[in-house]
């Protein structure tokens, strides 16, 4: 034991903290950037040939794209079983695959990152400066900190949003260029000529090697403003007379803030299968000496850390299972009286949980909101075995026996109890550790954790405290056999009982059938309680996306964003927050934004995170043209790309056109339903789009072509990057465009000139091409006309084919499984073609497979149990006897979860089937000694379960309140991810409650019923041999 004990307490020094158990999906992400491109042209040239390379990965389960202007993002998930090495390994020989089909004017090629978009960053800091521009501060945050951050092992992605990296930028005046006869993409070409860092060789001599060099790279903008670019009326023109040279941000298009102050946004996001604790811990640990080797302007703020209430989480489920034990040894005192023979049954409980550590530890497990709820659970079990030795060997004290003859004697009779009681706990546990998928992965930590504790307090009980009370426990004498007063309420309860037995006895038939109604009205509470998949957590975090018109430009956006903001901030349970607009692959289209606010701690807040969501969100309604949308940040992140809502369902339809005619419609019919709330959808394909037609015909006399104007017009709009400047510690981009005045309006296209080739006149031809004696220019406007229509913002691919994401919310006092039933509804209901596919996504999809799950892990629970019991007592009978316990707990937990308005959830389902394992405990000890009595004293079935029944009573009593006990700091506990444990106490503590006063009836009722079946049956098969022998006998 003590060994146990020391191996307990190392395994549990070395257990690393977590707030749930590693359920994350192996998860990747492909990214890709061009600047300038539409969400089509991402869509066809980007991500459409890297989805035929990376749908061809084994063990894909899905594959979700989002194109957007100038941004691709494609998520891969793929089976638990995948190792995340070997998926990454897949990925990039995929990318390798579709490099070839990709344009050759990627600025850069894709990248993968091992994170779920959908996980929110695990830690997040504002780096604002108040002397240095930020372009300058995001250079020394590149080279010095996010660099450094991004090697710490179980980092997944470190990212800034709103980033500024530092770029020259060549802004071209068009007006000028075109008077000098110079075209746009001449000057293109120039830049990309004057500026080269390539290999020029060495000289190899006899004696020394010489290497050679250029002075071909740019070094000032200076340099760059007095290149000369052409040359005009015989006279030089350097890029200065024509452009304006200034060092700016790489994209002008994105913008972030710390709370109100504009600022960088280094968001870290840990690799799926990362311990969120080791990876923030290893990041504070540094975090000084990095912040000390960057300038002094520059300031770094903390804004979230997820570890925060994980930590405060985990504390207070400790807190909880140290007041469980304490309660559970108080139960025991009470009973027993004596402080001697309270320490006895009270060591099992360190010595199993303290034991449990070392096996957890072997098992890479972790300390988490589950396996300590396990644990805490467990103190209501682990005594139990000891208070039935205790309380058996006591029984032979007071008989009369000395110390050793009773310990021996009561040991030996109360032994094969405890191994059914233990046996059968366990094998309610069996199919938790087959579950598979998210549940399996989930509950299997919890489930290890508790039946190795169950294990060794079987181990004690049968061991350790047969020993101690031989030397403990105190012998009977005249002093000692005074009785107490909490005896006498015992004995009265006792003398109830008994009468209540004598009633039951005489209206047997009306007992049974009662227990046969408690069986029937389980079913209707089970099928009419709210369902719901896992409790919202608290983690006094908020996410946000607000969305704005689909015409909407970044300087509204914005100021939009600005105003939410301000508004957020005023709510007085929010400490912080970080927001930033722009198309950077965490936010994907122009008109949206994103928050990550930081709420007060639980105990100083007035209110929960979700009504605090709810709060804000209203409030926001008072900016006109923005909608915002918040929702509590989840440990549990089963979705694949981020959301407006918490649940969401994919519309799959390989029209992408009538996503316009039907999304509209589902989503009216959706929010009539009072079930569901801020029903949005992801569809914007409502974007502004002016579409520069070539008419081929003059263009062609002009020699003009469509590449042609995609040079000018991207050389003009598109932040194109033409060059590079290298130095020792980073790249720098040069962008080519036209001035910010001139991007500002259509008419602007009216100045624009093409490279193009004339003879006297467009019309006229037969002297043949020439260049044009002016300048060689021809209008844009001229070859082309400009037409207005509409175009997706973002196009969504699920599996390679068009779809479409639909989120929403659950209204108050309603579930989701009236939310997925009502979404059913409504696509009959407006008569959605057969074309479209609904497919639930993360939590909503997680809900549905758990719907067919939760029934099987009942059954199962139950059918395990039965074929323990059934080996165990060597009979089919007696073991459905012992589950008749079951509906009357689950009667107690179903009703309590529908008066506190908690849905019937997977921590409910885990109470339930926990509760297996705890009631039939009563039927188990009572049925023992009936057996015993009927075999070894010869009474009849009436009275030898009328006597177990009064002489287990008084354990019976103890167990189940020492469970229950242990089951209150969970049911009432108001701390740190109390919204996790409630559910799960509420189920324990009543079921208990309702199962205590059921069954110690209804089993003495149902064990007499099942022994005249069993002597029926036994008749039977007595009746039908000796037939048998009279026919054989007749036939000879």
């Amino acid at each position: 034991m003590l060994a146990i004990l020391i191996c307990g307490i190392l395994g549990y020094r070395l257990l690393p903290l977590s707030a749930l158990p590693q359920v994350d999906y192996p998860t990747i992400t492909v990214s890709t950037f061009y600047p300038g491109a539409s969400a089509e042209v991402m869509m066809t040239s980007v991500t459409a040939p890297l989805e035929t390379q990376l749908g061809k990965i084994p063990g894909l389960d899905e594959m979700t794209s989002q194109s957007s202007g100038g941004a691709s993002v494609i998520t891969l998930r793929f089976n638990l079983t995948m190792s995340m090495d070997v998926a990454a390994q897949e990925v990039q020989e995929g990318i390798n695959q579709a490099n070839s089909l990709l344009p050759t004017d990627l600025p850069t090629p894709p990248i993968y990152a091992k994170v779920n978009p959908a996980d929110t960053p695990i830690f997040t800091l504002g780096i604002t400066s108040s002397t240095l521009p930020l372009t300058e501060v995001e250079d020394y945050v590149n080279t010095r900190l996010a660099s450094k951050i991004s090697q710490i092992s179980g980092v997944g992605l470190v990212t800034l949003s709103g980033g500024q990296r530092k770029a020259i930028r060549v802004q071209m005046n068009i007006p000028k260029l075109t008077s000098f006869g110079i075209d746009l993409d001449s000057v293109r070409t120039t830049i990309g000529n004057v500026n080269v860092n390539s290999p020029t060789g060495t000289f190899d001599g006899p004696q020394r090697a010489i290497t050679l060099q250029v002075n071909g790279q740019i070094q000032s903008v200076e340099q760059l403003l007095n290149q000369i670019i052409a040359y005009s009326n015989n006279g030089p023109v350097r890029l200065k007379d024509v452009a304006t040279v200034v060092q700016g941000p790489e994209n002008t298009q994105l913008q972030a803030w710390a709370n109100k102050t504009p600022a960088l946004i280094l968001n870290v996001q840990r690799q799926p299968s990362a311990n969120v604790i080791d990876v923030v811990d290893n990041i504070q640990a540094i975090l000084p000496q990095l912040e000390s080797s960057l300038p002094s302007g520059i300031s770094l703020t903390p804004l979230t850390d997820r570890t925060v209430t994980i930590r405060a989480s985990v504390h207070d489920v400790k807190l909880e299972l140290l007041l469980a034990i304490i309660l559970v040894i108080g139960v025991i005192f009470v009973f027993l009286k004596n402080i001697s023979a309270t320490i006895i049954p009270s060591l099992s409980v360190p010595l199993s949980i303290i034991g449990s550590a070392a096996i957890m530890y072997l098992l890479d497990f972790s300390l988490d909101n589950l396996s300590l709820m396990a644990l805490t659970i467990a103190t209501g079990f682990v005594v139990d075995d000891a208070i039935v030795m205790i309380e058996n060997i006591s029984r032979y004290i007071e008989m009369g026996e000395d110390r050793m003859t009773a310990a021996l004697k009561g040991s030996e009779e109360i032994g094969f109890t405890i191994i059914s009681l233990t046996i059968s706990l366990i094998a309610v546990l069996i199919p938790l550790l087959f579950m598979g998928d998210v549940i399996g992965r989930l509950f299997y930590e919890f489930a290890v954790t508790l039946s190795v504790t169950i294990i060794i307090s079987a181990i004690v009980s049968l061991t350790l405290v047969p020993m101690l009370c031989a030397r403990m426990l105190q012998e009977q004498t005249k002093e000692n056999q005074k009785i107490h007063f909490f005896d006498k309420i015992i004995h009265k309860i006792i003398a109830l009982y008994d009468k209540g037995l004598q009633f039951v006895f005489r209206h047997q038939a009306i007992t049974f059938f009662l227990t046969g109604c408690t069986f029937v009205l389980t079913c209707v509470l089970a099928y009419y309680i709210p369902k719901g998949f896992f409790p919202t957590q608290d983690n006094g975090i908020l996410q946000g996306m607000s969305v704005m018109s689909q015409t909407s430009s970044l300087q509204v956006v914005s100021k939009k964003q600005q105003e939410l903001a301000n508004i957020i901030l005023k709510d007085p349970d929010v400490v912080s927050l970080s927001s930033f607009v722009g198309i950077d692959g965490q936010n994907m289209t122009i008109n949206q934004g994103r928050f990550l606010i930081n709420l007060k701690e639980r105990s100083q807040r007035s209110a929960t995170a979700d009504k605090i969501a709810k709060r804000i969100t209203t409030a926001a309604h008072s900016v006109i043209g923005a909608q915002l949308y918040l929702q509590p940040v989840q440990d549990l992140a089963l979705e694949s790309s981020f959301s407006a809502t918490q649940y969401q369902f994919l519309l799959e339809n390989p029209n992408y056109e009538q996503f316009q005619i039907w999304v509209p419609r589902l989503i009216a019919k959706l929010k009539q339903n009072p079930i569901l709330a801020d029903v949005t959808s992801d569809l914007q394909a409502e974007g502004p789009v002016a579409n520069v037609i070539l008419d081929r015909t003059t263009g062609a006399r002009y020699s003009i072509t469509p590449q042609t104007i995609d040079n000018v017009l991207y050389d003009s709009f598109g932040q194109r990057q033409v060059s590079t400047i290298y130095t020792q510690s980073n790249q720098y981009r040069i962008i080519l465009e036209a001035e910010p005045q001139f991007q500002k309006q259509i008419k602007s296209l009216n100045q624009l000139y093409l490279p193009g080739i004339s003879g006297n006149s467009a019309s006229d031809n037969t002297s043949g091409p020439t260049r044009n004696p002016t300048a060689g220019l021809v209008p844009l406007l001229e070859v082309t006309t400009v037409k207005y229509s509409t175009a997706p913002l973002l196009i969504t691919h699920y599996k390679q084919f068009p779809a479409t994401t639909i989120s929403f919310n659950i209204a108050k006092h309603a579930s989701l499984g009236d939310a997925t039933k009502a979404i059913k509804q409504a696509e009959q209901d407006i008569h959605l073609p057969s074309s479209f596919v609904i497919n639930f996504q993360g939590v909503a999809s997680a809900f549905e497979k758990s719907l067919s799950n939760e029934l099987f892990l009942i059954i199962a629970a139950v059918v395990a149990v039965y074929i323990v019991l059934g080996i165990l007592y060597e009979s089919f009978i007696h073991p459905i006897t012992i589950l008749s316990t079951l509906p009357s707990a689950a009667i107690g937990a179903l009703f309590a979860l529908w008066v506190d308005g908690s849905n019937l959830d997977i921590m409910g389902i885990i109470g339930i089937v926990l509760l297996i394992g705890i009631v039939k405990k009563n039927a188990i000890m009572m049925i023992d000694f009936a057996l015993e009595a009927e075999r070894v004293e010869k009474k009849s079935s009436l009275e030898a379960i009328h006597q177990a029944a009064l002489l287990r009573f008084r354990p019976i009593l103890m167990t189940t309140l020492a469970a229950m006990f242990a089951a209150i700091p969970m049911m009432l506990g108001t701390g740190t991810g109390s919204e996790l444990r409630h559910p799960l106490g509420i189920c324990i503590f009543w079921g208990l409650v309702a199962s205590q006063l059921l069954t110690l009836f209804t089993i003495p009722v149902v064990y007499l019923y099942m022994e005249r079946l069993s002597l029926w049956l036994r008749k039977r098969t007595v009746s039908r041999y000796r037939q048998k022998q009279l026919n054989q006998k007749a036939g000879q």
